[in-house]
């Protein structure tokens, strides 16, 4: 009797690793490595258990003697050069003037993320905390772990930021995330789910290029850096494996460490995911998880206390620490999914269709699959349904799907009253923080891994279907082609950025503003603050910005920034062209007040602004005369604030 290949163990956890197994069976109760679909007429994923041979006999596959060993380095070289010239497509926009244009449709999110990998850089050139810094919102500060904080990312790009720009490592960054999280995916199949290195290629393409992590790439690459996450994923399944419990469990710790740094939310994405697969598990094959149970929870409780060691600052920085917050602005709802999404198209894919009233804005269009991949998908849910994980899979998928739908019912473009999933978990902590639609990340990777699944079995199936060989794979690739083609993404959107002035990108502002205090932008913006701090690789800090925080000392609900200083309003004001020139005794003296508040040494205007005049009139009434530096008006206010 046969004894099941590594590989067709790790589809699921099972005990099939030291005890033989009938490959051969097909009923329903069969182990997770059981071909399944034997028994349908015409099934493909069938075809290889219907062409009357045994299957000690059959046809080996090509790639079986290579089950459980890494791929080549010509096929994952290969996988790397298909994964960065699909990121090209995606991203090229920006790299034609990196530090010129933003790329995609969310410029405030980019500038924000430029700024925390220049503020890394800085912290890990000055040994700064990495986790809160009066550099932004000057001086009382932003707390980084309840924004975003990217670490690990800022540490390794810091020589690209410092020798090059903070927005040349933006650039890098959500790029390389989808090349990396691709290649990610195709080693941990290639390796231990599927034996054939196309289904695997193909996953990890999906897996990398989905419309989530596409639009994701509008700004936010603390959602799109996953190259973790195929680790992360098989690292947990190890556990349920006889073995090292200790070896496994720290080298768990250490990938969840890795991730917190890079990302907090996407860890946590991977823990609800987890959690929703062994509850699947257990449900489905209880007497196995039981089993399993020992092992798997001790080595949880190794790689646990490493984490508690490796993160517990952080932590308190995130839920105690200073200028923390609690839940999300605004109401869950407005970020969550309607059940159409899934099969509407992404804005960003060769059948781009129109996503207005499906989702809060373009960077969330975690679902937007498109009606022929769902359809393929329950193909091969169908198909394949014997085999444990397939099931573990759909379930998954589908709780996060419905939990992306947010507290109320949104069955096409309008919500109902009627409550959903999420609305039992909308006040718990962590939860009440979370951005709805990111559950349909968990969603996708199901997706993937289900297709990568069912073609691996399409490929293996047919091996041995001699004549019906060709016709069965072709009829495979068109229906492939069909689900998939329309999530093919296209080039992201570039707009031009506001240039920041030449005092600021030559570092003529040393001669005027010391290392750590407070450069004002004139007018105090919110992203002037962000872009031009930056660019000078947050070598001072600013007032206001574009943060999460408390609503206020006493309120440590979230809400987005802060409110501005009665200076700050005046200048916004005479700006905009809302208020003139006239300037009180009251607004000398707040003026007075707000710069000591901000521990500033310098008032900076551009020169090319077009108020220029009115707000010089202002300027110069509050702070007496300014002086042109290159490109800028300059306010000296250090005699009122040393």
């Amino acid at each position: 009797m046969p004894r099941v290949t590594e590989r067709q163990s790790s589809l699921a956890p099972t005990d099939a690793d030291t005890t033989p197994v009938d490959t051969t069976r097909t009923d329903a109760a069969g182990p997770p490595g059981t071909v399944a679909g034997s028994s349908g007429a015409g099934s493909v994923a069938g075809a290889g258990a219907a062409d009357g041979k045994d299957p000690a006999q059959r046809q080996t596959p090509p790639d079986a003697d290579r089950t459980g060993r890494r791929p080549g380095w010509r096929s994952v070289l290969f996988a790397a050069l298909a994964y960065l010239a699909a990121a090209l497509v995606v991203t090229w926009r920006g790299w034609a003037d990196p530090n010129g244009v933003f790329l995609g449709t969310r410029p405030g999110d980019q500038s924000f993320n430029e700024w925390m990998l220049a503020f890394d850089a800085h912290a890990t050139t000055g040994l700064d905390n990495p986790f809160f810094t009066t550099l932004q919102n000057a001086p009382d500060g932003v707390n980084l772990m309840t924004n975003v904080g990217m670490q690990l990312p800022g540490l390794l790009l810091t020589p690209v930021t410092v020798l090059g720009s903070a927005a040349l490592s933006y650039l890098v960054f959500i790029t390389l995330n989808l090349v990396a999280t691709g290649l990610a995916w195709y080693l941990v199949l290639a390796r231990h789910v599927v034996t054939s290195r196309v289904a695997a290629f193909v996953g990890g393409l999906v897996l990398a290029f989905a419309p989530a992590l596409v639009s994701h790439s509008n700004g936010h690459p603390h959602i799109t850096a996953q190259w973790l996450v195929p680790f992360l994923l098989w690292q947990v399944v190890r556990l349920t494996r006889p073995g090292h419990t200790v070896r496994d469990g720290l080298v768990l710790g250490a990938l969840v460490v890795a991730q917190f740094y890079i990302g907090l939310e996407i860890l946590f994405l991977v823990a609800v995911g987890c959690a929703l697969a062994a509850l699947a598990y257990l449900l489905l094959s209880p007497r196995r998880a039981v089993r399993e149970a020992p092992r798997t929870l001790g080595g949880l409780a190794v790689a646990g206390v490493l984490v508690a060691v490796a993160t517990a600052y952080p932590l308190w920085m995130q839920f105690a620490g200073p200028q923390h917050r609690t839940g999300h602005p605004g109401e869950h709802d407005v970020y969550a999914l309607k059940l159409a999404s899934f099969a509407a198209f992404a804005t960003r894919t060769v059948f781009g269709g129109d996503t207005k009233g499906l989702v809060a804005n373009t960077t969330e269009e975690a679902s937007f699959f498109g009606l022929p991949a769902l359809l393929l998908a329950l193909v091969a849910a169908v198909a394949l349904w014997r085999l444990l994980v397939v099931r573990i899979l759909v379930v998954v998928g589908v709780v996060t799907a419905l939990l992306s739908q947010g507290s109320t019912w949104a069955w096409g473009r309008e919500r109902t009253d009627t409550p959903a999933p999420f609305a039992l978990l909308a006040h718990l902590p962590v939860f009440d923080s979370m951005v709805i639609a990111r559950f349909a990340l968990i969603t996708t990777v199901a997706l993937g891994l289900l297709l990568a699944i069912w073609l691996d079995r399409v490929l293996t199936a047919t091996t041995g279907a001699g004549g019906r060989r060709l016709p069965l794979r072709l009829a495979a690739a068109a229906a492939l082609v069909a689900g998939l083609l329309p999530m093919v993404p296209t080039p992201l959107p570039a707009q031009a950025r506001p240039p920041v002035p030449e005092f600021v990108t030559s570092g003529a502002w040393r001669e005027h503003v010391a290392e750590g205090r407070t450069l004002v932008p004139v007018p105090v913006d919110n992203f002037s603050s962000i872009r031009w701090g930056s660019a000078a690789v947050a070598g001072f800090a600013v007032p206001q910005g574009y943060f999460l925080a408390p609503t206020s000392p006493t309120d440590s609900t979230g809400r987005w920034g802060v409110e501005p200083r009665p200076t700050a309003a005046l200048l916004t004001a005479v700006a905009a062209g809302t208020r003139g020139t006239a300037v009180t005794a009251a607004d000398r003296d707040r003026a007075v007040a707000d710069v000591r508040h901000w521990k500033a040494d310098a008032l900076v205007l551009p020169a090319g602004h077009p108020r220029a005049a009115a707000l010089r009139t202002v300027l110069d009434a509050c702070y007496g005369p300014g002086r042109q530096v290159d490109d800028v008006w300059v306010w000296d206010v250090r005699p009122l604030t040393r």
